[in-house]
């Protein structure tokens, strides 16, 4: 039985790149960036009217001048125009080209327009207000979004408007989620008094299409020659096995020794941490990595956040983001000396720190518990008492 700092280590040597892909943009969304995107023009690409109103020559404004004849409308998307008066005003719509020969632009809650002329309301103006310059945002060839971003909408906006209608992203796993267990019946059924509906499944399907994998599923019954038959054909497949359940030390717990008859490398078995300790872990000719979790809903669910999140964001990514810590708002107390994942509720208080809000459940098979908390945090090994005020790694799963 080895460490969580030990097994999270073994997982990180075993991530690896699969490669790129073109896609639509409008597709890209949550996907790994891999180019960078660079201004293909200037930003703003022209000298931009952020205001509804009239143009003015500042200078006219500062001489003491408040009152203008109007001589056109600019409006958004027509070409620039030019003022021929420089003692008169053009009306301009957000979004147009600032005219030739003006620098200035006053909102018309600041003016009064009236027989085709504009006194201006205010005492105070300030040269170059409500313009938006070329350049000022960047100028073109200028680096706006660098490879291994997770693309967000707001990364969408910028590619549509620097004319991106393809993104090159980090390729992802192609990923087959297992079930094991007669105790399972599908969702749609009426289970009998031994019996209980698949959740993991769906649990772990559902996390990982949040990261945009669409994972194929299947269950397999306690059946030593069906669980090799189909393993078999899955681990030739499959970039990524993930399993539920069959890999503790019960009579009917046959993943372990399956897998390695089939020339799976077992990496580990067992962890020191609560839940989720039966852990298996291993790879197959370096081309399908198989993580066999716990049959326990918790567990699974677990090391699920803990290991598998962690192994791909580096896969595609290539480093790890910054782990957040919360402060925890009660004492814990804990006798085994494993690594606890306790369930928390996340609350923030008024200077923006986590706080984390201890959910002990009933155990690791107790799934309703998980609906009670948003996170998980790492109290590690070692200790047996945690303090309120004390500060620890946070796993969000909300």
């Amino acid at each position: 039985m080895i460490t969580v700092e030990e097994a999270l280590e073994i997982i990180i040597s075993t991530t690896r790149d699969f490669g790129s892909e073109e896609i639509n943009l409008s597709d890209s969304i949550y996907r790994i960036l891999r180019e960078d995107w660079h201004a293909d023009r200037d930003l703003p690409p022209y000298n931009r009217v952020t205001m509804d109103g009239i143009a003015i020559q500042y200078q006219t404004f500062e001489s003491g001048q408040k009152t203008f004849p109007i001589e056109g409308v600019a409006a958004a998307g027509s070409i620039q125009m030019t003022l021929q008066n420089p003692l008169a005003c053009l009306e301009v719509m957000t979004g147009s080209v600032l005219p030739k020969n003006l620098d200035t632009v006053i909102r018309y809650e600041d003016v009064l327009i009236k027989n085709g002329t504009a006194t201006i309301q205010v005492d105070q103006v300030t040269k170059a207000q409500n313009v938006h310059f070329k350049g000022e945002d960047r100028l073109s060839g200028d680096l706006i979004i660098p490879k291994h971003t997770k693309i967000s909408p707001a990364e969408i906006g910028v590619g549509a408007s620097i004319g991106k209608a393809k993104a090159l992203v980090a390729k992802l796993p192609s990923v087959m989620v297992l079930s094991t267990g007669d105790e399972l019946v599908k969702i749609t059924e009426q289970p009998a008094a031994h019996q209980i509906r698949r959740s993991n499944v769906y649990r772990l399907v559902t996390t990982l299409r949040a990261y945009k994998i669409d994972a194929a599923s299947d269950h397999i019954n306690d059946e030593p020659e069906e669980i090799r038959k189909k393993l078999e054909g899955y681990l030739e497949k499959y970039d990524v096995i993930i399993l539920s359940g069959g890999v503790s030390k019960g009579k009917f717990d046959y993943i372990p020794r399956i897998l390695e008859e089939l020339k799976v490398e077992k990496l580990f078995h067992k962890i020191k941490q609560r839940p989720g300790k039966p852990f298996w872990f291993g790879q197959y000719k370096n081309q399908c990595t198989i993580f066999a979790l716990p049959g326990n809903p918790v567990s699974s669910f677990l090391c699920m956040q803990r290991y598998f999140l962690s192994w791909l964001e580096i896969s595609l990514i290539g480093s790890r983001s910054a782990r957040p810590y919360g402060i925890l708002q009660s004492d814990v107390y804990f006798k085994p000396d494993l690594t606890y994942f306790l369930e928390v509720e996340i609350g923030y208080n008024d200077k923006g720190q986590i706080l984390a809000i201890p959910k002990k459940g009933n155990g690791s098979g107790d799934l309703a518990n998980l609906v009670e908390a948003d996170a998980f945090i790492e109290l590690p090994r070692g200790r047996n008492e945690f303090k309120k005020g004390e500060s620890f790694p946070i796993y969000f799963y909300r």
